[in-house]
């Protein structure tokens, strides 16, 4: 039988790496490059992944499926990073250029002659 404190414990992590992982699914979608892209997904699903399988621990224990989240934390922890660099490099070497500047949807983008008129 779980206690309220348990079940509150569990509810808030899951609620936050919810929430964590819906900011990084938007990142993904919204941001002009494969690196914007690629932080945003990386950092997010880290801490996303990590408070769900942080929940599991909380509801199951430190035994059985909880011992297995927290290896799995610890195995996010170490490749989610390396997996980023690693992406980053390739489109590096593969010529993706950076993108200085970023426009919103829906926005008018300001050209540099429109400045000047001042």
């Amino acid at each position: 039988m779980i206690s309220t404190v348990q079940a509150v414990v569990v509810t808030a992590l899951v609620l936050v790496g919810s929430f964590f992982l819906l900011v990084g699914t938007v990142g993904l979608l919204r941001f002009p490059n494969v690196y914007n892209r690629m932080h945003a997904t990386s950092k997010a699903a880290t801490l996303g992944a990590s408070s769900i399988l942080l929940a599991t621990t909380a509801y199951y224990g430190p035994v059985g499926p909880g011992l297995t989240s927290l290896v799995g934390i610890v195995f996010l922890f170490f490749t989610a990073p390396t997996g980023s660099h690693v992406i980053s490099r390739a489109a590096q070497k593969m010529g993706v250029p950076f993108v200085e500047t970023a426009d919103w949807p829906g926005t008018v983008p300001m050209r540099d002659d429109d400045a000047d008129d001042d």
